[in-house]
């Protein structure tokens, strides 16, 4: 793994919203090098500065905004903070997961967005959850068939644990979205939706075998909900991680 281990800020929102600067400090202090904002369009001249001061790349970035703002204003925003993998991480209905004609309006949105973020030098990523997995479209997991249906550009970021709480037998489906999938969401837990998330390496998720089957995607350590301390919860998972690269 050439890439360094990032976490998605998302899983120190509350912390962030208190103090950003101090959160980015001590995320570095545990060893991680990169990060993914979850709003780049907060002060992103202070966090680029903040990130470069500590020495953080950024390894992607979540863009909800997308949906809300101007397009361009966001991908300048994003260029500011310094990433070229802008991810849209939802914001889509439900139920567009659950037929064909769904899926192809989804890929039709995204597949727009692509062609904005080309102009910009960007690529456009799309991020799931249970509900584009739990659904059989036309034998496969919905987000299978939206893959099919997405412009060359397009990637995908996994959710390697909603992909399992909805049904997935994970490792086998990055072997199928291999060339798609260019980030992991790497999360651990009882695979029990509702219930909150454990540092990596502590819950049932097979994590060996989901790495080894996207070898080349960012490594990126995000626990929405944890029963510990998060911070704890952060290093212990980054110690997991760095601990299977060198195995």
């Amino acid at each position: 793994m050439s890439k360094p281990v990032s976490v998605q800020l998302y899983t120190v929102r509350e912390a962030m919203a208190a103090d950003r600067d101090a959160v980015l400090r001590r995320i570095a202090e545990l060893g991680y090098q990169a990060v993914e904002p979850y709003d780049p369009t907060a002060d992103p001249k202070g966090f680029r500065q903040m990130a470069d001061d500590l020495g953080l790349s950024v390894s992607s970035t979540h863009a909800y905004a997308l949906l809300s703002q101007e397009p361009a204003k966001v991908f300048d925003a994003i260029a500011t903070v310094g990433t070229d993998l802008v991810i849209l991480p939802g914001g889509i209905a439900e139920e567009e997961f659950t037929t064909r004609d769904g899926l192809q309006r989804t890929a039709d949105l995204l597949n727009g967005l692509a062609e904005q973020a080309a102009g910009h030098g960007m690529r456009m990523g799309y991020h799931n959850h249970w509900w584009e997995i739990e659904p059989q479209v036309e034998g496969r997991h919905a987000i299978e068939v939206l893959a099919d249906l997405l412009a060359p550009e397009v990637f995908l970021e996994i959710d390697t644990y909603w992909a399992a709480v909805g049904g997935a037998d994970v490792p086998a489906l990055l072997g199928r979205l291999a060339e798609r999938t260019l980030a992991l969401h790497v999360k651990d837990g009882p695979v029990v939706k509702g219930e909150p998330h454990v540092a990596v390496g502590q819950g049932v998720m097979p994590v060996p075998g989901i790495l080894a089957a996207a070898p080349a995607a960012w490594r990126i350590v995000e626990l929405d909900e944890c029963a510990t301390d998060i911070f704890a919860a952060l290093a212990d998972s980054h110690a997991y991680l760095t601990s299977l690269e060198g195995s």
